[in-house]
Formats: C-alpha cells, structure tokens, sequence
C-alpha cells in the first residue's frame, strides 16, 4: 500500500473507530467489513474496499460514489456523446 494510501485509511478509520472505542482494531476492521458485505478471509480485504466504504459509510444507498461523482451524467446520450468526444468540456 502506498503512502498516501495509508494516509487516506487513517485519516477515515480515525473518526469512525471514535465511535466504537470499545474494539480493537481488528474487531472494529472485522465489523466494517462485515458491513460492506466482505466475507472472504480478512487478510484479503483490500485498503480500497476500507476506504470507500468509510467514505459512504452512513450515507444514503443511492449516493454517488467519490470519484465516480466527476463523470457523472443525468442523461445517457450526453454521457455518451461526451465520451465520444463530440460534446467537449
């Protein structure tokens, strides 16, 4: 993991793990990844899977994920035809 990386993780686990001071740090990593659904063994949980969950941890299930949010588009031709380079920015 890069250093920024680990920069970004700590900074996200810092705030939510002050909620739930009575875990450790495994148990309070184990939780987050039973949130996100993750059930493989916990040496696999990848940092990007912690991340943007801590990111829409608590957010509503229909919000747009962080860094997906700067290509969104409210309609698909537009979308499309961005892409396609004939609607330029």
């Amino acid at each position: 993991m890069k250093e920024h990386r680990v920069n970004e993780l700590i900074e996200l686990l810092h705030p939510a793990w002050k909620e739930d001071c009575d875990l450790n740090l495994i148990e309070f990593i184990q939780k987050l990844a039973t949130e996100c659904g993750y059930q493989g063994p916990l040496g696999e949980l990848s940092d990007d899977t912690l991340i943007y969950h801590l990111k829409m941890r608590g957010t509503d299930s229909t919000a747009e994920i962080p860094g997906l949010k700067k290509d969104y588009e409210d309609d698909f031709k537009t979308a499309l035809l961005r892409a396609r380079g004939v609607i330029k920015d």
